[in-house]
């Protein structure tokens, strides 16, 4: 990078740039950081000052006068519908007779999906992007920046910097160059490819069938139906849903062809629905919800329907969502998954990390045991 001084601004949410702009930087791989998807978020009322989700993007603009680094930054009066979770160091520095909110998030609401978090049309302002960052976060008195779901070639980045690390685990599925979802099943241990056999012969019964729809497909009849499952699913997790229901409308009519929405109906009648995003390799599980309790819909809809689609669709990976040691027997195996924090005190900073270094070796050792217990045929 040059010695030529950099000037970063604070924009007023993704809404308020151009597709054009934004997208350049933010490029088509990832379809939570596209414009039309963070744009959406605040105009349907979903990240928006209202809920705690104060959209503040911090930009840099390159020689030619357009924007060449953005971050995707939210100024945040809680921690709910990030899925890193932080409560307790809140609640500490609360005990400490500090302010923990508002804070700095650079994330994508509400979504627990790996992604670039420095959005980089010139890879060489990556530094000066992390250290607006910074400034953002000292000059308003905020008492730290939270950078979450950071892709691994962005980790050092955030590390070079001097910002904390902190690895937690998800589970994704890969395709290893099978061709339907039997060469999948080809690959598990007997007694594991029996139970799956039979959870999805049991989720099927009753004359219950799958629709996979996408692009026009989208209705507002299908929509509805969904927002009914999210409700209740929503109700059940957070107390309230995240999202309104003018997101499912947006999110069909502006992003459909990247939208994979699963009903499930019986006598033609919804009662179950996953809601998935096709990015360039990866099939993105997010919601899901039901009316009717039914064995095993569950695990079929969310799980191997997306294992089914992205091998249709010719994806390398299915992530699933947060959490869920569940879906180990359903062959989704243990990864790593990362975020960066910057605390600008430096006795809380001495704390986290500490308490850093001693939940990585936990997370860690969870990993190696978890990975044997994957249900793949062992050599």
């Amino acid at each position: 990078m040059s010695n030529t001084p950099v000037t970063a601004r604070i924009v007023d949410g993704a809404a308020a740039m151009s597709a054009a702009e934004w997208n350049a930087c933010a490029g088509s791989d990832h379809p939570f950081l596209a414009h039309a998807f963070l744009s959406i978020l605040e105009e349907s009322g979903s990240a928006c000052p209202r809920t705690g989700w104060q959209p503040v993007p911090v930009v840099i603009d390159g020689a030619d006068g357009r924007p060449a680094a953005i971050a995707p930054a939210y100024a945040k009066s809680h921690s709910q519908g990030e899925y890193v979770f932080d409560h307790a160091w809140a609640d500490a520095y609360s005990r400490a007779g500090g302010d923990y909110y508002p804070k700095l998030q650079i994330a994508v609401p509400f979504t627990p999906a790996p992604g670039p978090r420095l959005l980089l049309r010139d890879p060489a302002l990556a530094p000066a992007l992390i250290a607006a960052l910074e400034s953002v976060t000292d000059q308003h008195g905020l008492s730290s920046a939270h950078a979450t779901f950071v892709t691994p070639d962005q980790v050092p980045l955030f590390e070079a910097a001097g910002w904390l690390i902190r690895e937690g685990t998800q589970f994704h599925w890969r395709n290893e160059g099978y061709a339907s979802f039997d060469d999948f099943l080809g690959a598990l241990s007997s007694r594991k490819r029996k139970a799956i056999r039979k959870e999805r012969a049991g989720a099927l019964e009753s004359g219950i069938i799958v629709r996979h729809l996408t692009g026009t497909e989208l209705t507002e009849a299908a929509w509805d139906a969904f927002w009914v499952f999210y409700q209740d699913t929503g109700a059940r997790k957070w107390g309230q849903p995240y999202l309104t229901r003018q997101f499912f409308s947006l999110l069909g009519e502006r992003m459909g062809d990247h939208v994979l929405l699963m009903l499930a109906e019986r006598g033609g009648r919804p009662i179950a629905g996953a809601l998935n995003l096709i990015g360039a390799d990866t099939l993105y599980g997010r919601y899901w919800g039901c009316t009717e309790e039914v064995p095993f819909l569950h695990f079929e809809l969310c799980y191997y329907q997306a294992i089914d689609a992205a091998i249709r669709l010719g994806k390398t990976v299915v992530e699933a969502g947060a959490q869920g040691e569940h879906k180990l027997a359903r062959g989704y195996a243990p990864v790593p998954t990362w975020s960066a924090h910057y605390i600008p005190d430096p006795n809380f900073r001495r704390a986290i990390a500490d308490f850093l270094v001693r939940e990585r070796a936990s997370v860690e050792s969870d990993q190696e045991y978890l990975n044997d217990l994957t249900p793949f045929r062992k050599a």
